[in-house]
Order: C-alpha cells, then sequence, then structure tokens
C-alpha cells in the first residue's frame, strides 16, 4: 500500500510521541519515523524476548494498518482490546476499520452493537444511516467525468485549492525546488505549486508557487481568499532558519497568513500541536482547520476561529460529535449550503472518505453522508474542493492514492451536474405539552412514507427533544403521540418541508387527563358553567364557547365515547322540567355534530330534569337565586375513559 503524504501529516497525531524520559525501543524509532515495514519486523523480533507493551501492541497493530495488512492488524488490536477493553476510541475505530476490510461490514455492525454504551448517540446515528445508504446504493450525483490530472508527478500531490479564476494552487513533494529530503517520507519537504486550468478542467505549467515567504521546510495545503486577497497555509515551525521542537521532540505544523506583498504572521502555532488544511468562509469571516487538540473526540478533529481581516479573535470551536469522529477529520471546505470534508471513519469504504453534510440556518450539520464510490474509493480520498464551471454544471478537484495513479497521491477532476452527496431532510425540536409547554418524554416521533410505510421513528429524552433525518423525499407524513395524549400528524411536502430545514419544530400534544375533571362520580371534559336562557334550549355564544372545547377534545381524542347529561333546578313542574332537559341535552348534541363531532362518539342524550338535585333546594324549600344555579348543570360524561389507554 503506497503511503502519500496523507499519511505522514496524520501519523504525526494518530498515536502520539513517546515521552522523551522514556527509553524507545528500536522499533518504536521505527515506528515514529514511519518506517512501518521495518517497525513491524523489529516488534516481532522484540516479542520474542519480552511482550510487548499495550501501546507496542497498537504501534504494531497500526503499522499492519497503514502497510494493508488487515488481518494482522486486527489480530493485534483484538488482542490489545481483550487484555484493555478501555482502548481509545480512536485505536478502537483503527480496529473497525481493520475489521471491515477483513470480514465485511456485517461484522462490524455486530461488533458495535455490542458497544453502543461505549460511543456517542451522534456517532452510532451516523453509522446507521451511511451503512444503509452505502448498502442501498442510494445516489450520491456520481461525477459525470473523473480524471486523473495530467501535472501530477510520481511524488505525491494533494490539497488543491482554486486561486483566482483560472489558477489551481495544490501541496507536493516533488523536488523541483531546493528543498531538502523529508526522511520519513523519502520525498522533499512539501511545497506549494500553481497550475494554469485548461478550459477542459485539466492543468499545465506546474510550478512553485512563489507569491509568499520563503521556506526550507514544509508548505503546504494553502487556500486563497479573493476576498481578502490573502493566503492561508500550513508550515512548520521555524525559527532564523531552523526547526522548532517541542519538549518531546516534535516539530508540529502551524497555520500562517501571506499577503501578496510578502507579509506574514503565524495565526496558529502550538509546537505540540499540528493545524491542518485551513479553510477562510468569507461570508462568515471563520476560519475552519483541523489540529489534533488533546480533548479531540479521537485523532484530529475540525475546529473554526472567528477572525477580523483573517486575524484570530477567537479561541478554537470543535465543530461536535455530528462531525468529529473517533477518527481523523480533515481538509473542510464550505460550497453554499454544503459542508465537503475527508474522514477515516469505520463506516465508510476504505481509508479517508469524503463526506457531505449540510448546514442548518442555525449552525448545525445534517448527518454527514459519504459521498459514495466515484470520488471516494477503497483508499484515501481527500481534500474536495468544488465550484460552479460556468456551463450550469460543477468542476471540483481531490487528492487520492488510488491504485493507477502517477505517484503517491494524485490530483483528479471532476464534472458533476448538481453538488454531489444525498440530500436529507432533518426534522427536530420538542414535544411539549399543549396545556403547561412542559417537555414530554419518551413520546414517539416517527417520519412516514405518503402510503404509511415507516421510514425512521425516535423517542424523546427528558427534555422533550426529538431529531430525525431520512434520506430526501417530494412528501412525508411526520406524526407523534404517546399514551393518554393526543396523536399529531402532518403530511408535508414542497414549501412546508424546505422551511423546516434547518429551523425548529416544536409538537403540542394534548394530555388527557389536563381536558377532564371528576365530578359526581363521573369523568367529564371541562368546561366552565354555563346556563341556557331560562325554559330556552337555544345554543347562545356563550354556550357555543364552551362546547368547542369539547368539540376539540373530540378531534383529539377520536376514540372518546360520551354521554351528554342535562340537569334542572327544582322550580317549575316535573314533567316540564324533564322535557327541557331533555331538549337542551339534544341541542347539545345537535351543535357538536354541527361541529364536526360523529353521531358515533355520541351514545347517550339524557335529560334528568330536577331528578339529580345536588343541594336541598328541591320542591317547596325555598332557596337563594345562586344555590338554584347548582342544580342547574350540563355534563360531558366520558364513559370509556378508563379504557381509551388500557388504564386500570
Amino acid at each position: 500500500m503506497k503511503i502519500g503524504v496523507l499519511s505522514i501529516l496524520c501519523l504525526l497525531l494518530v498515536s502520539g510521541i513517546l515521552p522523551a524520559q522514556e527509553k524507545k525501543s528500536r522499533a518504536d524509532v521505527l515506528y515514529f519515523e514511519y518506517a512501518y515495514r521495518d517497525a513491524i519486523t523489529e516488534y516481532l523480533k522484540e516479542s520474542r524476548k519480552a511482550p510487548l507493551t499495550n501501546q507496542q501492541q497498537l504501534n504494531l497493530a497500526h503499522a499492519y494498518l497503514k502497510t494493508g495488512r488487515y488481518d494482522r492488524a486486527m489480530e493485534s488490536y483484538l488482542q490489545v482490546y481483550k487484555q484493555d477493553s478501555t482502548m481509545s476510541v480512536h485505536h478502537f475505530n483503527d480496529m473497525l476499520q481493520a475489521m471491515a476490510r477483513t470480514s465485511g461490514m456485517d461484522r462490524v455492525k455486530a461488533f458495535l452493537a455490542t458497544k453502543e454504551s461505549f460511543l456517542s448517540a451522534e456517532l452510532l446515528e451516523n453509522a446507521d444511516f451511511n451503512f444503509e445508504l452505502l448498502a442501498r446504493g442510494e445516489d450520491s450525483s456520481a461525477p459525470t467525468s473523473l480524471f486523473n490530472l495530467g501535472d501530477n508527478s510520481p511524488q505525491a500531490d494533494f490539497a488543491p485549492s482554486f486561486y483566482m479564476d483560472d489558477r489551481l494552487l495544490f501541496t507536493s513533494a516533488r523536488s523541483l525546488h531546493a528543498k531538502q529530503i523529508y526522511n520519513p517520507s523519502g520525498e522533499s519537504f512539501l511545497d506549494i505549486y500553481v497550475a494554469r486550468l485548461k478550459a477542459d478542467g485539466d492543468i499545465l505549467s506546474a510550478g512553485v508557487f512563489t507569491a509568499m515567504p520563503d521556506s526550507e521546510f514544509h508548505e503546504g495545503t494553502p487556500f486563497y481568499s479573493g476576498k481578502l486577497d490573502k493566503l492561508f497555509y500550513i508550515l512548520s515551525n521555524a525559527e532564523d532558519g531552523q526547526l522548532t521542537f517541542d519538549n518531546n521532540g516534535k516539530n508540529a505544523l502551524a497555520i500562517g497568513l501571506a499577503d501578496a506583498d510578502g507579509n506574514f504572521n503565524y495565526l496558529l502555532r502550538d509546537l505540540g500541536t499540528s493545524f491542518y488544511y485551513p479553510f477562510y468562509e468569507e461570508k462568515s469571516s471563520k476560519l475552519y482547520f483541523a489540529a489534533n487538540f488533546t480533548n479531540s473526540y479521537g485523532g484530529t478533529d475540525l475546529y473554526y476561529v472567528h477572525t477580523n481581516n483573517g486575524l484570530i479573535m477567537s479561541a478554537p470551536v470543535n465543530l461536535g460529535p455530528r462531525i468529529n469522529t473517533p477518527g481523523n477529520e480533515i481538509a473542510p471546505y464550505i460550497f453554499e449550503d454544503s459542508f465537503y470534508y475527508a474522514s477515516d471513519i469505520f463506516y465508510g469504504l476504505g481509508g479517508m472518505d469524503v463526506y457531505k453534510a449540510t448546514i442548518q440556518q442555525d449552525g448545525s450539520y445534517s448527518i454527514p453522508v459519504n459521498l459514495g464510490e466515484g470520488i471516494n474509493s477503497a483508499e484515501d480520498d481527500f481534500g474536495l474542493i468544488i465550484r460552479n464551471d460556468g456551463s450550469g454544471g460543477l468542476v471540483g478537484y481531490f487528492a487520492s492514492n488510488r491504485p493507477g495513479g502517477k505517484g503517491n497521491d494524485d490530483l483528479y477532476g471532476f464534472k458533476v451536474a448538481e453538488k454531489p452527496g444525498l440530500k436529507t431532510l432533518v426534522f427536530r425540536g420538542r414535544v411539549i405539552n399543549a396545556l403547561s409547554g412542559n417537555p414530554v418524554d419518551k413520546a414517539a416521533v416517527a417520519v412516514r412514507a405518503p402510503d404509511g410505510a415507516l421510514l425512521k421513528e425516535v423517542y424523546t429524552g427528558e427534555d422533550g427533544a426529538y431529531r430525525i433525518e431520512i434520506p430526501a423525499r417530494d412528501s412525508v407524513q411526520l406524526s407523534s403521540g404517546k399514551d393518554r395524549y393526543s396523536a399529531y400528524r402532518e403530511v408535508m411536502g414542497g414549501s412546508r418541508l424546505d422551511s423546516l430545514q434547518g429551523a425548529t419544530l416544536d409538537i403540542a400534544l394534548s394530555l388527557l387527563d389536563d381536558l377532564v375533571r371528576e365530578t359526581e362520580g363521573q369523568t367529564v371534559i371541562k368546561m366552565d358553567r354555563f346556563y341556557f336562557e331560562r325554559n330556552s334550549a337555544r345554543i347562545s355564544p356563550e354556550i357555543a364557547t364552551e362546547l368547542d372545547k369539547v368539540v376539540e377534545a373530540v378531534k383529539k381524542f377520536p376514540a372518546l365515547q360520551l354521554r351528554i347529561e342535562a340537569h334542572t333546578d327544582s322550580r317549575g313542574s316535573k314533567s316540564s322540567n324533564f322535557r327541557l332537559s331533555q331538549s337542551r341535552a339534544d341541542a347539545i348534541k345537535a351543535y357538536l355534530q354541527q361541529e364536526g363531532v360523529a353521531p358515533s362518539n355520541i351514545l347517550y342524550t339524557m335529560g334528568f330534569g330536577e331528578d339529580k338535585i345536588i343541594n336541598n333546594c328541591t320542591d317547596g324549600v325555598f332557596c337563594l337565586e345562586m344555590l338554584h344555579k347548582q342544580n342547574e348543570r350540563h355534563l360531558i360524561v366520558i364513559l370509556n375513559y378508563n379504557q381509551l389507554f388500557d388504564a386500570p
């Protein structure tokens, strides 16, 4: 397996540097010089004399991985894992990479299922989503043309970047410039090159880019900002023409900024931390980059800082577990609302793959989707850039060490009709109690196809929050519910779907217990007391307002079975009071049906007249008006309350 410059950059952060005070074995020295094949031989020799430490066993496993001996890598990782199940998530990712290469994704999935508590919810969701997409072969806008650039060299060429309108910058280890050989790779220290872009997308006349201060050491991964007319790039930490090292003997990579006049500033510099792949977003003035900070989610993570005219104005902000994983993430690039980057996370096609996440309106990210075969391969694919080509399509470039190239890492160009990467739909928000606004936990939220087929379902947590993401569709059904709560269902498409992408949708569910009360030994729908005009059964506007609460309750709980009860006071004859109460019960029923309550919801209407007086105001007893009014009441009784949700 070819070891390209990507490996050189990433290996500084994959396994760390042994503390200076520890005595390094010959195998360790070879390993940290990236001489993996020789390190393997030496580790095997040393293991015959004394058992390797867990760290050395991990080094051996990683050396096997980087030289394509995946079966031996998996054996070595598993040997450590059996002895120390607390291995870092980064090594865990490498183990799964080797497992995928030797045993297939089904074994990876099975192994992953036993370790769910060990990994973040975002990682597991990302993995499930991409497993499904790659298995289904979803259309990911594969390139209409893909071509190896004609000016690639036998050395490593990678990290393309647009420069002006008609040129391409890139990083190369070719030795056209008077730079020393970089021992770990056997190639020249990295330098930045520029080439002219041809009409067909190829390049020609590649030469050293001289519009920046010269250095004898690494310079690479450039990004040119036309708005600032400045160049962001990485370079070796050096002072007065000499490399500078931290206490562990490590020379890290910094990010610098140069302008057309030759002025230069270090932007991000730490002798113990390497920075990679600067990308400046002109719209937000954010500078994105990769770095191997010690508090990362795995290996190299992606970050951004706020800038003023390119100068750093904030502390680094980690992009979080939706983007960063136990693997290495590098090469951020934003085109329109799409965030492209590369990752060697285990659920890809192999090595580094390019992913795309949609940036939501609130700055969060959709699930990153693998761009699939074409741009990605079984080897390392990274550093994608893309722009409109002026003819209605798009043109882009990336680097890969796939078979068939001219050297280690080669530059590839591609053309597509639309942005690569599957479009997804994101639904998120909270499920809340419609009355109190409090969160509803353990509520089901589901997305279904128009025909009702379930696409995905989740349950809310204690905060009532939900998030669902699915491949894009023209229309879907979104629903939610929980026992003793009303159900929510909405069919949406077109502009409604578009408006929810990046926005939140809070779903209000009504709790049945909030809509009812107990009275006279019965469960009834909550209404404020209302009164008919004397000797009348006419539904006044005031009465209608209260009855509308019944209409809403039935809409929310269509299975309700009701009995309408009407009661009068004792004034007047019993027979007339009975007829009046029955007329009022019938009038209530007529109004409810007029407003959409189905006849099947109303089982009985009963006028009791003065048969159920609730105080002492019976015939012949003098009572105040307010006491008589207590007996005039109208109840909507729920007959199946205890059976609705199998309540005891």
